[in-house]
């Protein structure tokens, strides 16, 4: 692998020392705030777009707000909100008025839930589930032993048209919830508003992906082997 992409994820760089928070800090050689200061600049610019600028100091007023006792210092600093009320925060920051909602029919019921909190705030919801037009598998060539419920009629999920059917409503703002993987790529890919994720879909781990992650080193051990 080349040494010299990106990749942030391996650096060693003690978090108080590096680059990408200290001035003059350190960096390995894969450091993109070191060695991309192109990019950096050439990003930059976008933030001058007054849209884009305002997005990007309401997401970081957003995150700051996140947080409680910071006036006791940084080292004591503690998270007081979950994820929904933020992004409804965001979205009254941002002047946004009809949410979209996109979503896995097996999460129908924490759809139901979330459209109904949606609307208690004062946002208008326009929801549509990934089963929506009742299209056979059949039309994106799954044979039949590909599908879950062999030998039955069963629907495709179909994210890019829900991502078509919140463009024709124009929606402020859309809220992915539990799309499987790919489907979540195709909607984001095709969706014409500012999107954020309030759930991704875990079938095995309750909708909670980083618990495999979190027990890397004891029972889920075995994904640090590739599969032979």
């Amino acid at each position: 692998m080349n040494d010299k992409l990106p990749n942030c994820a391996k650096c060693s760089v003690k978090l108080s020392e590096r680059a990408c928070r200290k001035e003059n800090g350190k960096g390995p050689a894969f450091c993109p705030t070191l060695y991309k200061k192109e990019i950096i600049e050439k990003s930059l610019q976008e933030y001058e777009h007054l849209e884009i600028k305002e997005f990007a100091r309401q997401a970081s007023i957003q995150e700051a707000q996140g947080y409680g006792d910071k006036e006791l210092g940084y080292a004591r600093v503690r998270p007081i909100k979950p994820r929904i009320v933020e992004v409804m925060e965001f979205a009254q920051k941002m002047g946004y008025k009809r949410l979209g909602l996109v979503f896995c029919i097996g999460l129908r019921k924490e759809a139901q839930a979330v459209e109904m909190v949606f609307s208690k705030w004062g946002f208008e919801v326009v929801s549509v589930v990934c089963k929506a037009g009742r299209t056979p598998k059949e039309k994106i060539g799954i044979r039949d032993d590909q599908k879950i419920a062999i030998g039955q009629f069963e629907s495709m999920c179909n994210p890019i048209m829900q991502a078509m059917v919140l463009n024709d409503s124009k929606t402020d703002f859309n809220v992915v919830m539990g799309l499987c993987v790919g489907h979540d790529s195709l909607f984001l890919k095709y969706a014409e508003a500012p999107c954020t994720v309030l759930a991704v879909k875990d079938r095995l781990l309750g909708h909670n992906p980083l618990a495999a992650i979190y027990n890397i080193d004891s029972y889920y051990r075995s994904l640090k082997n590739r599969p032979s």
